[in-house]
């Protein structure tokens, strides 16, 4: 049911006539018509009235409603909704890969270094590589006559070893990818400036002699590469082992091929495009025969290579001596140092080599650079006698649990291994002569206090003293 209130307007005032019942189903209401002068009240009351009072049934008319469906029909009014879809549209095609829309997050890059330390007697000197970071996420630094480590997991810095002046200094470190500490006589004239690992048994060192060593721990004879006229400043193995690219002072970048079997007459490549010394190399780590090299004070390029071929790809004038290269293991990205005159870290954007950031917290050239082993922090170490961390490359993907924590240091290595080589009267020779018996004395008594590892030291240098006739 439902009451319907006629109403009527004089002078603004609404007054109700009369409330009427109806029957609901039967009034068919319009919207309100604000146009009262144009309205017959009582017209509509006597409406309203008789249209109440009739009975529907009587007024139904076969012909009406057969002409009322017609008319539905014939206008398309016979659906409930207006918009309805008997079927699920079809996927639209996407024209633009999906990858392309996934755009990610811009990555800040911090201007100022996270860590700051201090390198005393870092030697000055472009052609030796003194910095290295282990898989044991320990970074040791040569300086002067003293290896030192600093353990990245808990900060902590420690004396690995110092020897006497007339001995030193440190020419060069490199971690090992084993874990075994050695120490041996090598075949150059003089000292050795560069080293590289190829595997666990087979160091690779270079002289300022120009002489390229292949020493392997397994064998007696040495594999000698000879083509560099000059002191040898860099040495990279490539991640498959096939390939070793040397630079030198005499501005000779080679390519050598470990499968070829003349290794020791004849270099698979000579490049010659470098107008100074060729000291930074780096591999690229998303393609096995494309190699990054920088050129020296005179040069002031980056210069890529495709190694099958000797091809130069690309050369980009910095406008600096370029003194270490590192490619961002997560992106192709390919960080550089400098020397004056600004001194910086450069990131750049490959291939297209565009400048992301410069890094100036040095004050002298740095020569030096290392990764830690997740690839997201870089140390850098420079003539103003510095060693400075930069969170260039972002954070890791995954975060490692944290280690436990030891009472003695480097207790949770089982072994470290760390090759230094040292200057005597200008010979590159063992710094114990007697067999290795003092050499294992001294090791013990100086850097170790775990009985169980010193006497694996000491072993394997008396073994390996008695192999190599030192």
């Amino acid at each position: 049911m439902l009451f319907l209130a006629a109403v009527t307007y004089f002078s603004d005032n609404i007054k109700v006539v009369e409330d009427i019942e109806v029957q609901s189903e039967d009034i068919k209401l319009d919207r309100f018509i604000p146009n009262r002068s144009a309205m017959d009240m009582d017209y509509a009351k006597t409406m309203l009235s008789t249209k109440a009072r009739e009975n529907p049934a009587s007024s139904y008319s076969p012909a009406r409603e057969a002409y009322r469906k017609h008319l539905a029909e014939t206008f398309n009014m016979t659906r409930t909704r207006i918009l309805a879809f008997k079927d699920k549209p079809p996927t639209p095609v996407d024209a633009i890969p999906h990858e392309f829309h996934q755009v990610k997050p811009l990555r800040r890059i911090p201007q100022t270094p996270e860590r700051k330390l201090d390198a005393p007697d870092l030697v000055d000197n472009y052609s030796l590589n003194l910095l290295d970071w282990g898989s044991s996420n320990v970074l040791s630094i040569a300086l002067g006559s003293t290896v030192n480590l600093w353990d990245a997991s808990n900060g902590k810095t420690s004396e690995l070893v110092t020897v006497d002046e007339e001995m030193g200094p440190v020419t060069s470190v490199k971690w090992a990818p084993n874990g075994r500490l050695r120490t041996m006589k090598g075949g150059h004239s003089s000292r050795v400036g560069a080293l590289d690992w190829k595997n666990d048994t087979i160091l690779t060192t270079g002289g300022i002699d120009g002489q390229i060593i292949n020493n392997d721990f397994r064998e007696r004879s040495h594999i000698v590469y000879q083509g560099h006229h000059q002191e040898v400043c860099g040495l990279k193995w490539s991640a498959s082992g096939s390939q070793l690219a040397s630079g030198g002072n005499d501005n000779l970048l080679h390519i050598w091929d470990s499968r070829s079997s003349n290794l020791s007459t004849q270099y698979l490549h000579r490049m010659q495009d470098h107008t100074d010394a060729v000291k930074a190399l780096v591999w690229y780590p998303f393609k096995g025969n494309l190699l990054a090299t920088g050129g020296g004070e005179g040069d002031g390029t980056i210069k890529f290579w495709n190694t099958d071929t000797g091809a130069c790809l690309n050369s980009i004038d910095t406008g600096s001596q370029v003194c270490a290269l590192l490619w961002n293991k997560n992106e192709c990205e390919l960080l550089s140092s400098h020397g004056p005159s600004q001194n910086q870290l450069t990131l750049w954007k490959y291939p297209w080599m565009v400048k992301m950031a410069e890094l100036t917290g040095h004050t002298r050239r740095v020569l030096f650079m290392a990764q830690s082993p997740d690839g997201c922090t870089v140390a850098s170490a420079a003539g103003d006698e510095t060693l400075q961390f930069w969170n260039v490359f972002g954070t890791p993907q995954a975060a490692k649990p944290a280690p436990k924590t030891v009472t003695e240091p480097y207790a949770r290595l089982n072994r470290i291994s760390l090759l230094f080589c040292l200057i005597s009267n200008g010979f590159a020779r063992d710094s114990f002569a007697d067999g290795g018996s003092s050499f294992a004395a001294y090791f013990e008594r100086r850097c170790w206090t775990s009985g169980g590892h010193v006497s694996l030291v000491a072993e394997d240098w008396r073994l390996m003293s008695r192999n190599w006739q030192c």
